[in-house]
């Protein structure tokens, strides 16, 4: 774990590959962040990783929206996800469902990429248990694509909250 004084010594190589993956395949976000630095406070850098997300064209959002993997889709079954998916789908248990669960999440993703030409996004590390993962799905197919499109981007930012959280000892947001 890093405190907020090693992250503000870092070199910038040492910055975007401790913190490349906290936006899930957007290294993009970590170099820019870098670039912020020295930081008062963990808030602040938090603050600028968001910050640069949210001012990026709707494009590059479009593309790190699309960049997050299906929750239990094949890709997590044939062990194809970051480090990071990886442990948040797994402490949930989505790595261990049944034949009719991993058919219920197959067809609710379906569904959801159907109408949204996304995946269904949800911060896993601040759930309890598989069935909030459901119950939020069953909900949010009943969005727009507005209202879905924003809620996606607010639960990536949650997910690179909690990564952060992770790889930084005085993080106190």
């Amino acid at each position: 774990m890093f405190t907020l004084s090693n992250v503000n010594a870092m070199s910038g190589a040492e910055f975007i590959r401790a913190f490349g993956e906290v936006y899930e395949h957007s290294s993009w976000a970590a170099e820019a962040t870098e670039a912020q630095r020295p930081f008062s406070n963990t808030h602040e850098l938090v603050q600028s990783f968001r910050d640069i997300v949210s001012q990026v064209p709707p494009e590059k959002q479009d593309v790190l929206i699309r960049s997050h993997p299906e929750l239990a889709g094949r890709p997590a079954r044939e062990r194809q996800l970051t480090r990071a998916s990886t442990k948040e789908q797994a402490r949930l248990g989505l790595d261990q469902l049944s034949d009719e669960e991993y058919a219920e999440f197959d067809e609710l993703n379906r569904s959801y990429r159907q109408k949204f030409d996304f995946p269904f996004i949800i911060c896993l590390g601040l759930l309890t248990d598989k069935s909030q993962v459901l119950d939020a799905f069953r909900k949010r197919i009943h969005h727009t694509m507005e209202e879905e499109r924003v809620e996606a981007l607010e639960q990536i930012h949650h997910i690179a909250r909690v990564r952060l959280r992770g790889l930084i000892a005085d993080l106190n947001v």
